[in-house]
């Protein structure tokens, strides 16, 4: 069960902010979606205001927000592990739309060098709270070239797509890593919630990728290692979308979706969000 080209346009609404409604478009070429339209500059940076945004947020008030926290110490280890394997005495690591920092505070025992980029105001604030100090964007870093080089669900919020990826391709370092998180839109979950699917989260998310999109975007200079799942991203986004087909979180239905996502993707290996591991070749 997948979302299908001829489901497009889709007409998708801002659950979180404005209430507006945007329009999913199906870019034939990538194999892709894009969203239109796209705001941009301080307009775009107007739907990041909420204090429900959980990647801005370190509150725990409610129970999606609860839920999230529980998942996340899992998921850091999960992360550092993941890293580990891939790239042996890693010295330095950036990561890109840190958020409150939660994951370079985890990782900064291990590395030398530990940098992150967070647009966000708040954001930074928060991170600076515990210690991890953030720069605004990539123009700002100083250091340049990294072992690593992390986006944990960034990459869909860039408005620059080819610049920012031909950036980042150049920050690598010979036999680095860069571990690239995004939702998948061909993903049971996507399918069965539609325009509810939490995951579109228009207008933050400017794009929407599959694994031939990400192979588009990323195949000239840097070789894929593996595909790996982010399992408990179906039940988190399956919550938030019940919420946002009905209104309330039916956190039973939820999980049973979820759990059929999964379930679903151990053959079909779409699962609703998936890490990218390349390696920059000397």
């Amino acid at each position: 069960m997948q979302l299908k080209e001829e489901n497009f346009p889709l007409k998708v609404k801002d659950h979180l902010v404005s209430n507006e409604k945007f329009t999913l478009v199906y870019d034939g070429k990538n194999k892709m979606l894009v969203t239109k339209p796209q705001p941009e500059g301080c307009k775009l940076i107007q739907y990041y205001e909420s204090d429900q945004y959980i990647s801005h947020t370190d509150s725990k008030k409610g129970v999606v927000s609860f839920l999230y926290h529980l998942v996340k110490n899992i998921a850091l280890k999960n992360k550092l592990n993941l890293i580990s394997s891939l790239k042996k005495n890693a010295q330095s690591i950036l990561d890109i739309g840190a958020g409150t920092g939660d994951f370079l505070n985890f990782v900064s025992p291990v590395f030398t060098t530990v940098i992150g980029v967070e647009p966000n105001q708040k954001a930074r604030e928060l991170a600076r709270q515990k210690g991890v100090l953030l720069e605004e964007n990539l123009k700002d870093i100083k250091e340049k070239s990294f072992d690593v080089i992390t986006m944990w669900h960034a990459l869909e919020h860039m408005p620059n797509l080819e610049e920012t990826i031909q950036e980042i391709e150049t920050l690598l370092k010979p036999n680095g890593i860069l571990l690239v998180a995004v939702p998948n839109f061909n993903s049971f979950d996507a399918a069965y919630y539609k325009n509810y699917w939490a995951a579109f989260d228009v207008p933050r998310h400017l794009w929407h990728f599959s694994k031939t999109s990400m192979n588009n975007f990323f195949s000239s200079k840097l070789l894929l290692q593996k595909i790996r799942p982010m399992i408990f991203d179906s039940f988190y986004v399956s919550i938030l979308s019940e919420k946002n087909k009905s209104g309330n979180l039916n956190l039973f239905k939820a999980f049973l979706v979820g759990l059929r996502s999964n379930i679903s993707a151990w053959s079909t290996k779409e699962y609703s969000s998936l890490i990218y591991c390349y390696k920059k070749p000397e």
